[in-house]
């Protein structure tokens, strides 16, 4: 069983980022190299602000969606 990650990145513009990996520090490479998701690809570099563990892909991808409908405020509360 691996662990996926759900995972906050501010990207160099300042807006916020939400995504979800099995390899968190890969990811962020994969991102800060400009290979990442489109959005960030022209926001670089990003940071990792924020990541919590979760047990399986389903459950990753409801929190991601979760946090998607965040508005930008209640993100920033998180952090």
């Amino acid at each position: 069983m691996s662990n996926w990650f759900v995972y906050m990145l501010r990207c160099n513009d300042g807006t916020l980022y939400t995504g979800i990996t099995t390899d968190l520090s890969k990811r962020i490479a994969t991102h800060n190299a400009g290979k990442g998701a489109k959005y960030t690809r022209a926001r670089l570099p990003v940071i990792l602000l924020w990541s919590v563990a979760m047990e399986n892909e389903g459950e990753a991808r409801r929190e991601e969606i979760r946090m998607k409908k965040l508005k930008k405020s209640e993100k920033e509360l998180m952090i």
